[in-house]
């Protein structure tokens, strides 16, 4: 097995755990790999032991056979788009962290004891969580596990677009909006929430749909999470697709970018994160 390593760059703390974690997992004959960006600051980190680690791209963590994220929920996102259906575990060194359960100071050796267990028993203890599909007619993003937001090509005055919502094809509202979010479950407590939609709990299977500075139209709205959700851009100003904030499609009007739950979905492997005690840390 191969345990992968994705730490949040130039973050000292986030190294300095990255090395304490790595030198424990060959303790107990765990291989370990971590992403470019990690190989290279680990190499001239003070904390890092004469051993060289193994590098590769994190679009290859996926090859691994459990990702550890340390960092916050972008770091969290940069890794999970790269270890696709591999178990993840996110160590939280952010402010929130919704989507990293473990603290630093339990960290390392929570790791190393689902290691022990998967090389016990040959597969880590997980929970699934949806993430997210948007496809036109010749392209599709990749999956996200937060939200897909389809805008015009820019905010404000002047910008925006005209967009038609439609529910597996019943027509929800159309209008004039900066754009459409649609969120996982996962993705309510972040865009979404700063956009006026609605906090949905983690285990509630569901997709939020929620305009973005809408002239007029109808209020967010959650629907199940198996829907297919068809958002249309028209007028005459290009447009936006974008996943996690990252991954990015030019949009031509008039287009339709369909949404649905995502073939794979990502699987969280540690302890189950308290959602109650990360939203008080939003207050």
């Amino acid at each position: 097995m191969t345990v992968g390593i994705v730490a949040q760059r130039d973050n000292d703390r986030a190294m300095a755990l990255a090395s304490t974690l790595a030198d424990r997992l060959r303790e107990v004959s765990a291989p370990v790999a971590v992403d470019e960006t990690t190989g290279a600051a680990l190499t001239d980190h003070e904390a890092w032991d004469a051993a060289t680690p193994s590098t590769r791209p994190v679009d290859e963590m996926h090859e691994c056979t459990l990702v550890v994220s340390i960092g916050g929920d972008g770091t969290f996102l940069y890794a999970a788009r790269g270890a696709g259906s591999t178990p993840i575990m996110g160590v939280n060194l952010g402010e929130v962290g919704f989507l990293n359960a473990l603290a630093p100071e339990e960290a390392v050796e929570t790791v190393v004891a689902e290691v022990e267990h998967i090389q016990k028993t040959g597969s880590a203890r997980t929970r699934a969580m949806p993430r997210l599909r948007a496809s036109g007619d010749d392209w599709e993003l990749s999956p996200a596990l937060n939200e897909v937001v389809v805008q015009g090509s820019h905010r404000g005055d002047g910008g925006g677009a005209e967009f038609e919502i439609r529910v597996d094809g019943s027509l929800y509202t159309r209008g004039h909006a900066d754009g459409v979010l649609v969120a996982t479950p996962t993705g309510s407590t972040a865009y979404n929430l700063s956009e006026g939609g609605p906090l949905v709990h983690p285990e509630v299977g569901g997709l939020v749909i929620t305009g973005m500075a809408q002239a007029d139209g109808m209020p967010p709205l959650v629907v199940d999470v198996d829907s297919d959700v068809t958002v249309s851009l028209s007028g005459t100003e290009r447009g936006v697709a974008v996943s996690d904030g990252r991954i990015r499609e030019s949009l031509s009007p008039p287009e339709t970018v369909t949404l649905s739950r995502a073939n794979e979905p990502i699987r969280l492997a540690g302890p189950p994160l308290d959602f109650f005690t990360a939203l008080r840390k939003l207050g």
